[in-house]
Protein backbone atom coordinates (compact mmCIF):
# COMPACT_ATOMS: atom_id res chain seq x y z
CA UNK A 1 0.00 0.00 0.00
CA UNK A 2 1.31 3.45 -0.39
CA UNK A 3 0.18 6.51 1.67
CA UNK A 4 1.61 10.48 0.52
CA UNK A 5 1.44 13.30 2.79
CA UNK A 6 1.31 17.07 2.07
CA UNK A 7 4.65 17.19 0.37
CA UNK A 8 3.82 14.76 -1.70
CA UNK A 9 6.19 12.64 0.34
CA UNK A 10 5.26 8.55 -1.24
CA UNK A 11 5.36 5.87 1.38
CA UNK A 12 5.11 2.26 0.26
CA UNK A 13 4.86 -0.50 2.69
CA UNK A 14 4.68 -4.15 2.12
CA UNK A 15 3.63 -7.73 3.14
CA UNK A 16 5.73 -9.07 6.45
CA UNK A 17 8.07 -11.91 5.92
CA UNK A 18 5.70 -14.66 7.25
CA UNK A 19 4.85 -18.01 7.55
CA UNK A 20 1.75 -18.08 5.38
CA UNK A 21 4.05 -18.56 2.15
CA UNK A 22 7.79 -20.21 1.52
CA UNK A 23 8.45 -17.54 -0.52
CA UNK A 24 6.05 -14.52 -0.26
CA UNK A 25 7.50 -12.38 -3.01
CA UNK A 26 7.65 -14.95 -5.66
CA UNK A 27 4.76 -13.25 -7.95
CA UNK A 28 7.83 -9.92 -7.45
CA UNK A 29 10.83 -12.32 -9.34
CA UNK A 30 12.20 -12.29 -12.35
CA UNK A 31 12.45 -15.23 -14.73
CA UNK A 32 15.14 -17.47 -14.92
CA UNK A 33 16.06 -16.60 -11.03
CA UNK A 34 19.05 -19.50 -10.54
CA UNK A 35 20.22 -18.38 -14.45
CA UNK A 36 20.24 -15.03 -13.43
CA UNK A 37 22.45 -15.33 -9.63
CA UNK A 38 24.96 -17.69 -11.48
CA UNK A 39 25.92 -15.14 -14.49
CA UNK A 40 25.99 -12.54 -11.62
CA UNK A 41 28.66 -13.78 -9.64
CA UNK A 42 30.55 -15.45 -12.81
CA UNK A 43 33.35 -13.15 -12.27
CA UNK A 44 33.59 -12.59 -8.13
CA UNK A 45 36.07 -14.93 -6.96
CA UNK A 46 35.67 -17.32 -3.47
CA UNK A 47 36.24 -15.69 -0.54
CA UNK A 48 34.96 -12.32 -1.62
CA UNK A 49 33.56 -9.83 0.66
CA UNK A 50 30.25 -9.13 -0.96
CA UNK A 51 29.64 -6.02 1.49
CA UNK A 52 30.11 -3.19 -1.28
CA UNK A 53 28.35 -5.44 -4.28
CA UNK A 54 25.82 -3.08 -5.33
CA UNK A 55 22.90 -5.22 -6.17
CA UNK A 56 20.19 -4.76 -9.59
CA UNK A 57 16.70 -4.23 -8.23
CA UNK A 58 15.92 -7.56 -10.17
CA UNK A 59 17.52 -9.55 -6.80
CA UNK A 60 15.59 -7.48 -4.42
CA UNK A 61 12.54 -7.46 -2.49
CA UNK A 62 10.34 -4.50 -2.09
CA UNK A 63 11.91 -3.10 1.36
CA UNK A 64 15.07 -2.42 2.98
CA UNK A 65 17.05 -4.27 5.30
CA UNK A 66 16.32 -1.99 8.12
CA UNK A 67 12.34 -2.99 7.52
CA UNK A 68 13.20 -6.90 8.29
CA UNK A 69 15.28 -5.71 10.92
CA UNK A 70 11.90 -4.08 12.16
CA UNK A 71 9.56 -6.72 11.41
CA UNK A 72 11.36 -9.62 13.72
CA UNK A 73 10.77 -7.32 16.48
CA UNK A 74 7.00 -5.83 15.62
CA UNK A 75 5.39 -8.45 13.20
CA UNK A 76 4.06 -11.38 15.31
CA UNK A 77 0.71 -13.05 16.15
CA UNK A 78 1.04 -13.78 19.24
CA UNK A 79 2.78 -11.57 22.31
CA UNK A 80 5.47 -13.12 22.80
CA UNK A 81 7.66 -9.73 23.88
CA UNK A 82 4.81 -9.27 26.87
CA UNK A 83 4.91 -12.61 28.00
CA UNK A 84 8.70 -12.19 28.60
CA UNK A 85 7.36 -10.43 31.83
CA UNK A 86 4.93 -13.06 33.15
CA UNK A 87 6.76 -16.05 34.44
CA UNK A 88 6.90 -16.21 37.84
CA UNK A 89 10.76 -16.86 37.97
CA UNK A 90 14.29 -16.55 36.61
CA UNK A 91 13.55 -20.11 34.36
CA UNK A 92 10.27 -19.21 32.97
CA UNK A 93 11.31 -15.95 31.91
CA UNK A 94 14.21 -17.19 30.62
CA UNK A 95 12.32 -19.80 28.05
CA UNK A 96 10.25 -17.09 27.37
CA UNK A 97 12.63 -14.83 26.52
CA UNK A 98 13.83 -17.97 24.22
CA UNK A 99 10.93 -18.48 22.31
CA UNK A 100 10.63 -14.58 21.70
CA UNK A 101 14.19 -15.09 20.00
CA UNK A 102 13.54 -17.64 18.03
CA UNK A 103 10.51 -15.64 16.71
CA UNK A 104 12.89 -13.51 15.21
CA UNK A 105 13.91 -16.36 12.60
CA UNK A 106 11.13 -15.48 9.21
CA UNK A 107 11.35 -17.50 5.74
CA UNK A 108 13.51 -16.05 3.54
CA UNK A 109 13.41 -16.13 -0.59
CA UNK A 110 16.07 -17.54 -2.57
CA UNK A 111 18.21 -15.09 -4.74
CA UNK A 112 16.70 -12.01 -3.23
CA UNK A 113 17.68 -9.62 -0.89
CA UNK A 114 16.19 -6.54 0.81
CA UNK A 115 18.14 -3.43 -0.05
CA UNK A 116 21.23 -2.27 1.65
CA UNK A 117 20.19 0.56 3.61
CA UNK A 118 21.39 4.08 3.12
CA UNK A 119 23.67 6.10 5.79
CA UNK A 120 21.30 7.57 8.46
CA UNK A 121 18.17 5.83 6.95
CA UNK A 122 15.24 4.78 9.44
CA UNK A 123 12.50 2.86 10.19
CA UNK A 124 10.15 4.21 13.21
CA UNK A 125 6.94 1.86 13.45
CA UNK A 126 4.34 0.95 16.43
CA UNK A 127 2.70 -1.84 17.36
CA UNK A 128 0.55 -1.88 20.60
CA UNK A 129 2.61 0.08 23.38
CA UNK A 130 6.16 -1.47 21.92
CA UNK A 131 7.86 1.52 19.60
CA UNK A 132 10.79 0.84 17.59
CA UNK A 133 13.66 2.71 16.12
CA UNK A 134 16.46 1.73 13.88
CA UNK A 135 18.98 3.95 12.26
CA UNK A 136 21.64 2.65 9.44
CA UNK A 137 24.89 4.13 11.55
CA UNK A 138 27.45 3.33 9.22
CA UNK A 139 26.86 2.05 5.11
CA UNK A 140 30.85 0.77 4.37
CA UNK A 141 30.99 -1.04 6.64
CA UNK A 142 26.98 -1.64 6.70
CA UNK A 143 26.08 -0.96 10.98
CA UNK A 144 22.48 -0.94 11.72
CA UNK A 145 21.38 0.43 14.94
CA UNK A 146 17.48 -0.51 16.68
CA UNK A 147 16.14 0.78 20.25
CA UNK A 148 12.78 -0.28 21.06
CA UNK A 149 10.53 0.40 24.03
CA UNK A 150 7.48 -1.12 25.60
CA UNK A 151 6.48 1.56 27.76
CA UNK A 152 3.47 -0.81 29.49
CA UNK A 153 5.43 -4.04 29.65
CA UNK A 154 8.96 -2.23 30.78
CA UNK A 155 11.32 -4.32 28.28
CA UNK A 156 13.55 -2.52 26.16
CA UNK A 157 15.46 -3.90 23.02
CA UNK A 158 18.92 -2.45 21.85
CA UNK A 159 20.60 -4.31 18.99
CA UNK A 160 24.12 -3.33 16.45
CA UNK A 161 24.19 -5.26 13.86
CA UNK A 162 27.01 -6.04 11.37
CA UNK A 163 26.05 -8.37 8.53
CA UNK A 164 29.06 -9.72 6.78
CA UNK A 165 28.33 -11.38 3.27
CA UNK A 166 31.04 -13.49 1.55
CA UNK A 167 30.93 -15.49 -1.40
CA UNK A 168 31.94 -19.32 -1.74
CA UNK A 169 31.39 -20.57 -5.07
CA UNK A 170 28.63 -22.55 -4.76
CA UNK A 171 26.66 -20.48 -1.61
CA UNK A 172 26.71 -17.25 0.07
CA UNK A 173 27.28 -17.12 3.84
CA UNK A 174 26.49 -14.03 5.65
CA UNK A 175 27.62 -13.53 8.91
CA UNK A 176 25.71 -11.53 11.78
CA UNK A 177 28.05 -9.65 13.61
CA UNK A 178 26.86 -7.53 16.90
CA UNK A 179 24.92 -8.28 19.64
CA UNK A 180 21.52 -8.01 20.35
CA UNK A 181 20.01 -7.51 24.31
CA UNK A 182 16.42 -7.56 26.02
CA UNK A 183 16.28 -6.02 28.92
CA UNK A 184 12.81 -6.86 31.21
CA UNK A 185 13.26 -3.67 33.53
CA UNK A 186 10.68 -4.97 36.03
CA UNK A 187 12.59 -7.92 37.06
CA UNK A 188 16.26 -6.42 36.64
CA UNK A 189 17.46 -9.05 33.68
CA UNK A 190 19.86 -8.44 30.83
CA UNK A 191 19.73 -11.38 27.97
CA UNK A 192 22.35 -10.98 25.25
CA UNK A 193 22.34 -13.06 21.95
CA UNK A 194 23.55 -13.39 18.82
CA UNK A 195 22.12 -14.10 15.97
CA UNK A 196 22.57 -17.28 13.35
CA UNK A 197 24.58 -16.68 9.85
CA UNK A 198 22.33 -16.74 6.83
CA UNK A 199 23.27 -19.19 3.65
CA UNK A 200 22.38 -18.88 0.40
CA UNK A 201 23.02 -22.15 -1.38
CA UNK A 202 23.13 -22.20 -4.94
CA UNK A 203 22.51 -25.65 -5.28
CA UNK A 204 19.87 -26.62 -4.08
CA UNK A 205 18.52 -23.33 -5.01
CA UNK A 206 17.79 -22.51 -0.91
CA UNK A 207 18.07 -20.18 1.76
CA UNK A 208 18.79 -21.25 5.44
CA UNK A 209 19.67 -19.86 9.01
CA UNK A 210 22.72 -21.84 9.74
CA UNK A 211 25.65 -21.94 12.54
CA UNK A 212 25.77 -21.25 16.08
CA UNK A 213 23.31 -18.88 18.24
CA UNK A 214 23.84 -18.19 21.98
CA UNK A 215 21.59 -16.24 24.87
CA UNK A 216 22.57 -15.59 28.31
CA UNK A 217 21.01 -13.73 31.00
CA UNK A 218 23.73 -11.49 32.63
CA UNK A 219 22.29 -11.39 36.43
CA UNK A 220 21.35 -15.27 36.85
CA UNK A 221 23.96 -17.46 34.74
CA UNK A 222 21.17 -19.02 32.73
CA UNK A 223 22.50 -19.71 28.93
CA UNK A 224 21.14 -21.56 26.33
CA UNK A 225 23.44 -22.41 23.57
CA UNK A 226 21.64 -23.36 19.66
CA UNK A 227 22.47 -24.83 16.48
CA UNK A 228 20.66 -24.16 13.60
CA UNK A 229 20.85 -26.17 9.81
CA UNK A 230 21.87 -29.64 9.65
CA UNK A 231 21.16 -30.27 5.95
CA UNK A 232 24.25 -32.17 3.82
CA UNK A 233 26.26 -30.29 1.20
CA UNK A 234 23.83 -31.27 -1.45
CA UNK A 235 20.90 -31.23 0.22
CA UNK A 236 19.82 -34.97 0.54
CA UNK A 237 19.69 -35.01 4.00
CA UNK A 238 18.80 -33.49 6.81
CA UNK A 239 16.29 -31.13 7.97
CA UNK A 240 17.68 -27.27 6.95
CA UNK A 241 15.44 -25.68 9.45
CA UNK A 242 16.09 -27.84 11.95
CA UNK A 243 17.11 -26.22 15.67
CA UNK A 244 18.72 -28.13 18.17
CA UNK A 245 20.50 -27.03 21.82
CA UNK A 246 20.39 -26.98 25.63
CA UNK A 247 19.84 -24.80 28.38
CA UNK A 248 21.75 -24.86 31.61
CA UNK A 249 23.20 -22.84 34.35
CA UNK A 250 26.38 -21.33 33.20
CA UNK A 251 27.72 -20.67 37.16
CA UNK A 252 27.41 -24.38 38.10
CA UNK A 253 27.48 -26.05 34.45
CA UNK A 254 24.23 -27.89 35.53
CA UNK A 255 21.78 -29.45 32.42
CA UNK A 256 18.63 -28.02 32.42
CA UNK A 257 17.03 -28.56 29.48
CA UNK A 258 16.91 -30.27 26.16
CA UNK A 259 15.88 -27.97 22.88
CA UNK A 260 14.72 -29.74 19.76
CA UNK A 261 12.61 -29.11 16.65
CA UNK A 262 12.20 -26.39 13.58
CA UNK A 263 11.94 -22.78 13.95
CA UNK A 264 9.43 -22.70 11.26
CA UNK A 265 7.39 -25.35 12.84
CA UNK A 266 7.26 -26.11 16.08
CA UNK A 267 10.39 -26.38 19.39
CA UNK A 268 10.05 -28.50 22.46
CA UNK A 269 12.35 -28.27 26.14
CA UNK A 270 12.21 -31.53 27.49
CA UNK A 271 13.08 -30.92 31.49
CA UNK A 272 16.23 -33.22 31.88
CA UNK A 273 14.86 -33.53 35.50
CA UNK A 274 12.06 -35.61 35.17
CA UNK A 275 11.64 -36.09 31.17
CA UNK A 276 8.71 -34.18 30.65
CA UNK A 277 8.71 -32.66 27.04
CA UNK A 278 6.48 -29.27 26.56
CA UNK A 279 5.81 -27.31 23.15
CA UNK A 280 8.28 -24.27 23.88
CA UNK A 281 7.34 -22.35 20.53
CA UNK A 282 4.73 -22.47 17.89
CA UNK A 283 5.49 -20.90 14.61
CA UNK A 284 2.48 -21.09 12.89
CA UNK A 285 0.98 -19.38 16.41
CA UNK A 286 4.15 -16.45 16.85
CA UNK A 287 4.92 -15.87 12.65
CA UNK A 288 1.81 -16.56 10.80
CA UNK A 289 -1.18 -14.17 9.53
CA UNK A 290 1.05 -11.34 9.86
CA UNK A 291 -0.34 -7.60 9.02
CA UNK A 292 1.19 -5.63 6.85
CA UNK A 293 1.84 -1.94 8.93
CA UNK A 294 0.02 1.30 7.59
CA UNK A 295 0.57 5.00 7.86
CA UNK A 296 -1.31 6.56 10.47
CA UNK A 297 0.31 9.86 10.36
CA UNK A 298 1.30 10.85 6.68
CA UNK A 299 2.76 14.33 7.73
CA UNK A 300 4.91 12.50 10.93
CA UNK A 301 6.72 10.54 8.37
CA UNK A 302 10.23 11.61 8.07
CA UNK A 303 12.10 11.87 4.65
CA UNK A 304 14.50 8.89 5.85
CA UNK A 305 12.42 6.43 6.51
CA UNK A 306 13.26 3.25 4.47
CA UNK A 307 9.14 3.44 3.12
CA UNK A 308 9.77 6.62 1.86
CA UNK A 309 13.62 6.32 0.57
CA UNK A 310 12.92 3.27 -1.61
CA UNK A 311 9.35 4.17 -2.32
CA UNK A 312 10.36 4.31 -6.16
CA UNK A 313 12.49 0.93 -6.45
CA UNK A 314 9.49 -0.50 -4.47
CA UNK A 315 6.86 0.18 -6.87
CA UNK A 316 9.06 -0.24 -10.06
CA UNK A 317 9.62 -3.89 -7.95
CA UNK A 318 5.69 -4.61 -7.32
CA UNK A 319 4.75 -3.59 -10.65
CA UNK A 320 7.91 -5.81 -12.71
CA UNK A 321 8.77 -2.26 -14.02
CA UNK A 322 12.51 -3.38 -13.66
CA UNK A 323 13.48 -0.47 -15.96
CA UNK A 324 11.83 1.88 -13.73
CA UNK A 325 13.67 0.58 -10.59
CA UNK A 326 16.86 0.67 -11.59
CA UNK A 327 16.46 4.07 -12.19
CA UNK A 328 15.22 5.33 -9.14
CA UNK A 329 17.97 2.76 -7.57
CA UNK A 330 20.55 4.48 -9.65
CA UNK A 331 19.46 7.74 -8.64
CA UNK A 332 19.51 6.81 -4.83
CA UNK A 333 22.72 5.81 -5.20
CA UNK A 334 24.26 8.47 -7.04
CA UNK A 335 22.89 10.75 -4.84
CA UNK A 336 24.37 9.01 -2.00
CA UNK A 337 28.26 9.44 -3.68
CA UNK A 338 27.30 13.18 -3.72
CA UNK A 339 26.65 13.29 -0.29
CA UNK A 340 30.10 11.49 0.42
CA UNK A 341 31.79 13.55 -2.07
CA UNK A 342 30.64 16.81 -0.56
CA UNK A 343 31.24 15.70 3.19
CA UNK A 344 35.08 14.67 2.41
CA UNK A 345 35.24 18.21 0.35
CA UNK A 346 34.47 19.92 3.59
CA UNK A 347 36.34 17.51 5.77
CA UNK A 348 32.94 16.63 7.75
CA UNK A 349 32.17 13.59 9.35
CA UNK A 350 28.59 12.27 9.16
CA UNK A 351 26.82 11.54 13.23
CA UNK A 352 24.02 9.52 13.93
CA UNK A 353 21.25 11.35 14.78
CA UNK A 354 19.44 8.75 17.08
CA UNK A 355 22.31 6.67 18.59
CA UNK A 356 26.20 7.63 19.74
CA UNK A 357 28.38 4.70 18.14
CA UNK A 358 31.97 2.92 19.16
CA UNK A 359 34.08 1.11 17.78
CA UNK A 360 37.16 -0.87 18.41
CA UNK A 361 38.95 -3.80 16.83
CA UNK A 362 38.36 -6.03 19.72
CA UNK A 363 34.78 -5.63 20.41
CA UNK A 364 33.47 -4.57 17.35
CA UNK A 365 30.86 -2.09 16.79
CA UNK A 366 28.41 -0.98 19.80
CA UNK A 367 25.95 1.39 20.30
CA UNK A 368 23.54 3.19 22.73
CA UNK A 369 20.35 5.79 22.09
CA UNK A 370 20.96 9.19 22.49
CA UNK A 371 17.11 9.87 24.33
CA UNK A 372 16.63 7.06 26.52
CA UNK A 373 12.68 6.60 25.19
CA UNK A 374 10.89 5.76 21.84
CA UNK A 375 8.03 7.86 20.93
CA UNK A 376 5.12 6.60 19.26
CA UNK A 377 5.32 6.21 15.73
CA UNK A 378 3.39 7.73 12.39
CA UNK A 379 3.21 3.96 10.76
CA UNK A 380 1.78 1.53 12.65
CA UNK A 381 0.76 -2.25 12.90
CA UNK A 382 -2.14 -3.38 13.24
CA UNK A 383 -3.18 -5.43 16.38
CA UNK A 384 -5.28 -9.02 16.00
CA UNK A 385 -8.24 -9.12 17.21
Amino acid sequence: METESKEEMKVVLTKPLSLDSIDPYDQYKAPNMLQRVLSFFKNVRPGSDLTRLQLPPVFNIPKSQLQCYGESAYCVSDDLLGKCNIGENSIERFKAVLAWNISTLRPLNFGVAPYNPILGETHHVSRGTLNVLIEQISHHPPVTALHAMDDKENIELLWCQHPVPKFYGTWVEVEVRGKRELKLLNHEETYVMKSPNLLFKFFPPGVEWGGSDRLRCLETGLTAELTYGGRSFLGLRGTPRSIKGKIFNSYSNEPLFEINGQWDKSVTLKDLNNGEVKVLYSAKEAISGLKTPIVKDPNGVWKSESAVVWSEVSQGIMNRDWGKAREAKKSIEENQRVLLAERNLNSETWVPKHFTVLYNKENGWDCSPIVKTVPPAPIVVPLNN
